[in-house]
């Protein structure tokens, strides 16, 4: 099945912060806007941020965690799959970018099938992001 892009839609607590986070931060173009949304482009996904002024100044999207080999993975969460070289670049952003990861960059299952590179942060709203690689996506992916 050919992989078409996803779109996806997240609360924020501020617009501006959030250009600044994903579109010069983490480097997304930015597409269309208005002035309670605005369109980025995550490695060819369309990715929304919508401003919510429930969440005040100070406000956090709220998360549970599950256990996901010896770490406390944050849900809900969302990313994208890259290309290791992708994934590494990514990397080094997030760390200019993001004083406190929930997981710092790694390689989790190491060894095993689906042996994945991995990172977990949030954005300014709390909103948590997973960005992962593998080293072969079609054989790697779904791995058991």
């Amino acid at each position: 099945m050919k992989l078409t892009p996803f779109h996806l839609a997240v609360q924020v607590r501020d617009i501006a912060e959030a250009r600044r986070f994903y579109g010069e931060g983490l480097g997304f173009a930015e597409g269309r806007s208005a002035e309670q949304w605005v369109d980025f482009d995550m490695f060819g996904h369309q990715f929304v941020v919508h401003h919510n002024p429930a969440l005040g100044l100070d406000g956090q999207i709220a998360q549970i965690s599950n256990a996901v080999d010896d770490h406390s993975v944050p849900v809900p969460h969302f990313g994208v799959v890259l290309e290791f070289p992708d994934w590494e670049q990514l990397a080094a952003r997030a760390r200019a970018l993001v004083d406190n990861f929930i997981i710092e960059p790694y390689i989790r299952f190491e060894g095993q099938p689906g042996e994945q590179g991995t990172m977990f942060f949030a954005d300014p709203s709390g909103n948590a992001l997973e960005f992962k690689a593998f080293r072969d996506i079609e054989a790697e992916l779904f791995a058991t």
